[in-house]
């Protein structure tokens, strides 16, 4: 690194990532989510909810049972991105190696990022009152369908009662909590921070809002080939479901305890590009500001930058835009790829599921290719992992999210 880490000169601690929880499409759990990233396999699908409509295809999350994951009485308190959440939860505090039941609650926070929450009980509640009138509407709609419970419940399960937040910057806000949580530690306001991510938004009426976008991929008749960020032939994104939970603390802290440190978040930007309500801005200035910002916390130089995993999303515009931005700032060092290809756009959750697939490169070596990409866009220039995955000793790693409306986020990852 060129310098230590500080934020506006003041020197700040290390962070340190000390647990991973991950429900995708690729799988139950870090290991197989990782197993199947890695693959390079687009898990996509037709999806029997979606029948009937323009787009019918999702990456959703396969054999994920809310009663044996989450407990019984799951399916009537929690929307299905809460059950996700707290199942990522679960193992990334298992995973960290602190027990609730002893740790301070009151230094314990929890920051979520979640782009749409509950539209899927919002949606089915609806259908209920229309077919069945209003006394048929359950009396617990409004705890399934505001974002903000998925923080809550997580407080409960954890007795965390620190800091409880949900951020929602459209598909920025899970890399918005884990930076929000970053700060938490760097103020001293929390010993430990449960962050992340969680949308389960593959619902009839969503996914026709962003196929009335243009968003969305319409190679429906070939579904496992729809997602394919950076290739020249790409036409849209999939949605997809997910969550991804990392367990964040001051390196010193964990160290003590004798925990594992995976990686360290050492940097942080947020910025806006202030331009359009979808569309990228074709300038790149509040992107490049936000990768500024976060290079600079984290005391690293452009040429520093080892592996990139990229918002990718596989729409025209915004690859393109991203390219034009990461090849302004880093040049052709850095591996870049998009996990995307594979478990689709998880929306609220994607940048907090990339931020553990970014923590796993840096401790397995190994950055997972880019599904589907076959003819890469003569137009972007960039290094970018695809077939096979790629392994190389890396010491820094950033992971960049991108939400309508303009909202940037960017972390930066060391290696422990």
């Amino acid at each position: 690194m060129t310098v230590a880490p500080a934020v506006n000169g003041r020197a700040v601690p290390p962070i340190a990532v000390t647990g991973l929880g991950l429900v995708t499409a690729a799988g139950i759990g870090t290991q197989a989510s990782w197993q199947g990233v890695c693959a390079g396999t687009s898990v996509c699908r037709r999806d029997p909810v979606l029948a009937g409509l323009p787009v019918d295809i999702s990456c959703t999350v396969p054999g994920f049972d809310p009663a044996r994951h989450v407990g019984r009485r799951s399916r009537l308190v929690h929307d299905r991105f809460v059950q996700l959440t707290i199942t990522a939860a679960r193992e990334a505090v298992s995973d960290c190696g602190l027990d609730p039941l002893t740790w301070d609650g009151g230094r314990v926070g929890v920051v979520i990022g979640c782009g749409v929450g509950g539209a899927s009980s919002g949606e089915g509640q609806l259908r209920t009152m229309l077919d069945k009138g209003p006394q048929a509407v359950s009396a617990l709609l409004i705890p399934l369908l505001v974002p903000n419970m998925v923080a809550g419940h997580l407080a409960m399960e954890f007795r965390a009662t620190g800091p409880n937040l949900v951020t929602s910057t459209a598909c920025a806000s899970g890399a918005t909590a884990i930076g929000t949580a970053l700060h938490l530690l760097r103020d001293g306001i929390c010993d430990v921070v449960i962050a992340g991510g969680g949308e389960a938004a593959v619902s009839p009426l969503i996914v026709t809002g962003f196929t009335r976008m243009g968003a969305l991929s319409r190679r429906t008749h070939d579904p496992s080939a729809a997602s394919r960020p950076f290739d020249a032939d790409r036409d849209g994104f999939v949605t997809g479901e997910g969550a991804g939970i990392l367990i964040l603390e001051r390196e010193a802290d964990a160290r003590a305890r004798g925990a594992t440190v995976r990686a360290r978040v050492a940097g942080y930007g947020a910025s806006a590009d202030a331009h359009h309500i979808t569309a990228p801005d074709p300038a790149g200035t509040g992107v490049r500001q936000a990768m500024l910002t976060a290079l600079a916390q984290a005391g690293v130089a452009p040429d520093e930058v080892d592996h990139v995993n990229a918002h990718g999303t596989s729409t025209p515009l915004n690859d393109a835009a991203e390219a034009r931005v990461l090849r302004s700032v880093f040049g052709d060092r850095p591996v870049v790829t998009s996990t995307k290809g594979v478990v689709g756009h998880t929306l609220g959750a994607a940048g907090a599921i990339e931020a553990a697939f970014s923590v796993l490169a840096l401790q397995t070596s190994t950055v997972p290719p880019t599904a589907n990409l076959e003819k890469q866009d003569p137009e972007i220039d960039l290094d970018i992992v695809a077939g096979h995955p790629r392994h190389k000793n890396m010491q820094v790693a950033v992971s960049d999210s991108f939400g309508f409306g303009g909202q940037n986020a960017v972390l930066v990852f060391t290696a422990a």
